[in-house]
């Protein structure tokens, strides 16, 4: 039966051509109607953060910050189903690491750090700056000055590792905010914290004069850090989908959401 519609179809064809007419130019083939490609079903991801307020924090129970709405409206659009997880940072940090299909945010992109993840964003730029007591007796104009000075930092996080690899003195905590006493207290020289520009977080850390900038010694960008196993093609639709919210203006509306809610305070 399959022979004689074959054979059906090349007379319809060919069918001049076999009954000694001419044969004109090959005739445009139209296809049917296209068939849409089903939307591809993304695997779900666990994205971990800390509790830095007002980046990333819980509100009755639940998750939100400047940084954390950028990763709400970054899965819903891309239409990955997620959950975020506040964490301790290093939990949070060593769970990217390890484990598949999860992120962590928001993470300083370093050389050191190059390797182990792959990144999403930036969702933000940040300056590293060193904290000293006000009336501190030293002068620092590079990092280098700071080199026999005690510098607080925390657990797995980006600037410690930076300043230890470099051969500094560092003392970390589990807590950073810690490092706010400690240094009033003379039990560190300097704290090297991460602060935005545009934001008044400054002026939280300082205790209005009680500690004063130092020195700014690094420069970078944040992003979401995934699994390196997470699949390639995953990643490149959450890095078009945030190049998408920048462009429309979401990201901006976010930070200026949150830039007016920190104004009334």
């Amino acid at each position: 039966m399959w022979k004689s519609a074959v054979a059906l179809a090349a007379l319809a064809v060919l069918g001049p051509a076999m009954a000694g007419g001419t044969v004109g130019p090959t005739a445009e083939v139209r296809p049917g109607p296209a068939q849409q490609a089903p939307a591809p079903t993304w695997p779900a991801l666990v994205i971990t953060g800390e509790n830095t307020p007002p980046s990333s924090m819980l509100v009755n129970g639940k998750p939100t910050g400047y940084q954390t709405d950028k990763i709400h409206a970054l899965l819903q659009r891309a239409g990955v189903p997620y959950r975020i997880d506040i964490l301790p940072w290093k939990r949070a940090y060593v769970m990217a690491q390890r484990d598949p299909l999860t992120c962590v945010y928001s993470t300083s992109r370093t050389p050191e750090r190059e390797k182990f993840f792959k990144w999403v964003g930036p969702i933000n730029s940040t300056e590293w700056l060193l904290l000293g007591r006000a009336g501190h007796s030293f002068q620092l104009k590079t990092l280098e000055d700071a080199r026999n000075l005690r510098i607080g930092a925390y657990n797995g996080d980006a600037r410690g590792e930076y300043l230890r690899s470099r051969g500094f003195n560092v003392d970390a905590l589990q807590n950073d905010m810690a490092n706010q006493q400690k240094l009033l207290l003379n039990r560190i020289d300097l704290w090297a914290v991460a602060t935005r520009t545009d934001s008044n977080m400054l002026e939280r850390l300082t205790m209005g004069g009680k500690l004063v900038p130092v020195l700014v010694f690094n420069k970078v960008q944040l992003y979401l850090a995934c699994n390196a196993t997470t699949p390639d093609a995953l990643v490149d639709r959450l890095n078009a989908t945030f190049e998408t919210l920048r462009r429309d203006g979401t990201l901006k509306n976010i930070d200026r959401r949150y830039e007016e809610l920190e104004a009334q305070k």
